[in-house]
């Protein structure tokens, strides 16, 4: 019987001589035995995501084998290595154990790897920036539920908790844009492009070859602005470029599905879009979705806890259509709450109508602006860390906010100037970051001195400027009063 090591020396005798026969030979997967007292089990999702490691990292750590070929470590990457068809593999033969150290040797390898924790920020800085290399997260081993959760914490302690209803420069319509129809942005690894939905070259320019995981867009809801959703005292809200009122409901439709057939186009199988309608005119929604989607995967009503104005009812919501690109299966992060999101179809997160003497200043910016936090919760249940996000219909550039916020890269589209402008300065002041001009790579601040320059406003071209929105006096009748916003526009 082996005596008890009590010194150092007794150690170092003990392990020196086992070091110099450690080798490490690739030996054919049929000469290896599995131990008939191991007593640790692997799921097949396990072995699965050990298969996939191996596939994508290689087969870096050897199994152990004593010198009959039985394995005292490494069952589970025996069997991922049948799994992927491998005919050898990496073994280290350990030949200095009795007996009765191979067996206690079985159980602690198994059991001294579970007594770890996990530095959980650590952990979440590094699944951060891993999500920003070229390297699919889900190498990692962490689900992609889980991976939400550790950096949804990290996040949570680094700032305040932000609804995204944040003290940001408001539209002034009162000089012309900076951006210029066809400009595109980039902010950081996100894209911004000036441009119709309707124009499948908006698409190509926008992803040069990529697709889009999901999308979270607002379209417009064919509801007049002008003259009817106040911005500041004594000033509204102009219409929108599209669908402010002036289409029929079949006009509508149309519209609605070409903006949805270049979107499918453009996202791969299986992507989900959610598509943000109010309730007049989720018909035409509906009926624009099933010509290009093969499911409805549900339609989800944003609470916004306060009710706005109203004719018979005060509106307290809006809808949102979750849709499914045909030809595969859909991401679910959900699960049922596996990985502790548990999430309805009730979406409850506090509207405008909530926010007292700031929403004047809010709303100046965009008349129907959507909290970042649901979009945020939206992405995080359909995509992974790094995958794409399409929103055709920008406005004030909330779904690009989210996109920064939860490690997904944003691709926008937005055919108003003004409000590139807004979304810009939205990230910019979010960030502390500059966008930057792809065609020229200069930032948005040394492009708004250029255009607004005497050389710009001699030749015609876009110029303007945003102003803080603590400056502007209070409003009257805004966006949200309006049936509680949903009967206005994209965000």
């Amino acid at each position: 019987m082996n005596q008890p090591i009590r010194t150092r020396s007794e150690v170092i005798d003990r392990i020196i001589p086992a070091l110099q026969h450690v080798e490490v030979h690739r030996r054919h997967i049929d000469d290896l035995k599995p131990n008939p007292r191991n007593a640790r089990t692997h799921s097949r999702k396990q072995i699965r995501k050990i298969a996939d490691s191996i596939k994508r990292l290689g087969f870096l750590n050897p199994v152990m084998i004593d010198e009959t070929g039985t394995l005292l470590a490494g069952h589970g990457r025996i069997e991922a290595a049948r799994l992927l068809g491998l005919q050898r593999v990496p073994c280290i033969q350990v030949e200095h154990l009795t007996e009765a150290q191979k067996r206690a040797y079985v159980i602690a390898d198994n059991k001294l790897a579970q007594l770890a924790d996990w530095d959980r920020d650590r952990l979440a800085v590094e699944l951060i920036e891993l999500g920003s290399l070229d390297i699919e997260i889900e190498a990692t081993g962490f689900e992609v539920g889980e991976i939400d959760i550790l950096i949804g914490e990290h996040h949570d302690k680094q700032e305040d908790p932000d609804d995204g209803f944040e003290d940001l420069p408001a539209l002034d319509r009162d000089s012309a844009a900076i951006t210029r129809p066809g400009d595109l942005w980039i902010l950081g690894a996100h894209r911004l492009l000036c441009g119709s939905a309707l124009e499948a070259e908006a698409y190509q320019r926008l992803f040069e070859g990529e697709l889009a995981d999901a999308v979270f867009t607002d379209p417009p809801y064919n509801v007049p602005i002008a003259g009817h959703v106040q911005a500041r005292r004594n000033g509204t809200h102009p219409d929108f470029v599209q669908a402010s009122g002036e289409m029929s409901s079949e006009a509508f439709t149309g519209f609605l599905s070409d903006a949805s057939g270049l979107a499918v186009a453009a996202s791969r199988s299986g992507a989900v879009h959610f598509c943000c309608m109010d309730w007049r005119h989720v018909s035409e929604a509906i009926a624009a979705g099933r010509q290009h989607y093969d499911a409805l995967l549900n339609i989800c009503v944003w609470d916004k806890g306060t009710g706005g104005m109203g004719s018979l009812y005060r509106s307290q919501h809006e809808l949102v259509l979750v849709w499914r690109v045909p030809g595969a299966s859909h991401c679910n992060n959900v699960e049922l709450g596996r990985h502790g999101r548990n999430r309805t179809n009730v979406w409850r997160y506090k509207g405008l109508a909530g926010f007292g003497k700031d929403r004047d200043a809010l709303l100046a910016q965009h008349p129907t602006i959507k909290p970042v936090t649901m979009v945020i919760d939206a992405l995080r249940d359909v995509t992974a860390v790094g995958d794409r996000v399409l929103d055709q219909f920008v406005g004030s550039g909330t779904t690009l906010l989210a996109a920064e916020a939860c490690g997904r890269v944003g691709h926008g589209i937005e055919i108003d100037p003004h409000y590139c402008d807004v979304a810009i300065h939205r990230w910019q002041q979010r960030t502390g970051r500059k966008a930057v001009l792809a065609s020229t790579g200069e930032p948005f601040d040394i492009v708004s001195e250029l255009r607004s320059g005497p050389s710009g406003s001699a030749s015609g071209e876009h110029h303007g400027r945003c102003s803080p929105a603590s400056d502007l006096p209070a409003s009257g009748l805004l966006a949200s009063d309006l049936l509680g916003s949903e009967d206005c526009s994209d965000a």
